[in-house]
């Protein structure tokens, strides 16, 4: 069995699910709107320039997590996944998903986006598991913090190699998809890299590697 490993946002939806939700939370009025965007808005695009602090912009995606109780982020979460995450979802991208299942492979999503925000969207692709960026729970409260290292960078393949020895597999045959250069520590793991609608950096790495470069914002 080989794994097929995706990143989530910009990579398997045409958008990025955590600046979604923070969104989300600013049309709900649920958060202050001019001094969340502006925190939401600059750790995203520390994001796309590579610089992000996860551990700065984790306590900041989590601490509105602690202000609800479980029942009322769940209803939360269904409006979020049908306003904000459906209507971005790639038909192209499912039907690489549907390639990687027929042929047996193991769909494995890897996102340093909090899994309260991914664990439904991921079953929502249908995948068969998905290693996220946990947050804490305690008394079946989020607590704002998070547990072990953040799914995020170099992080991203310390979270998979636990995954691995836990599970007995390897990386024999494996791809991994992802759209950013954050996840280049990763791609550089596994035998089939693919750079999927890069950004600028990725897809310069892409070219000089020749590693494949797919658009999944194509109609299939």
């Amino acid at each position: 069995m080989a794994l097929a490993i995706f990143d989530l946002d910009n990579t398997l939806i045409n958008g990025d699910s955590d600046h979604s939700w923070g969104e989300f939370l600013l049309a709900r009025k649920l958060v202050d709107e001019q001094a969340y965007r502006r925190q939401n808005d600059q750790f995203y695009q520390d994001y796309q320039s590579a610089s992000l602090d996860i551990d700065a912009y984790l306590r900041f995606a989590l601490q509105p997590l602690t202000q609800y109780s479980p029942s009322d982020l769940a209803q939360l979460h269904k409006d979020f996944m049908r306003e904000y995450i459906e209507p971005i979802m790639l038909p192209k991208a499912k039907q690489l998903l549907t390639e990687h299942r027929e042929r047996g492979d193991y769909l494995l999503i890897i996102t340093a986006t909090n899994g309260f925000i991914t664990r439904p969207i991921a079953a929502h692709l249908e995948v068969d598991e998905i290693l996220a960026t946990d947050p804490e729970l305690k008394n079946g409260r989020y607590t704002g913090g998070y547990l072990g290292t953040p799914c995020f960078g170099a992080g991203k393949v310390t979270n998979l190699k636990l995954w691995l020895d836990k599970h007995n597999q390897d990386l024999d045959g494996s791809y991994f998809y992802s759209d950013s250069i954050n996840d280049l520590p990763l791609l550089e793991q596994v035998p089939h890299p693919v750079a999927v609608n890069p950004d600028a950096r990725l897809a310069a790495v892409a070219r000089e590697r020749n590693w494949p470069i797919l658009d999944l914002h194509e109609q299939p």
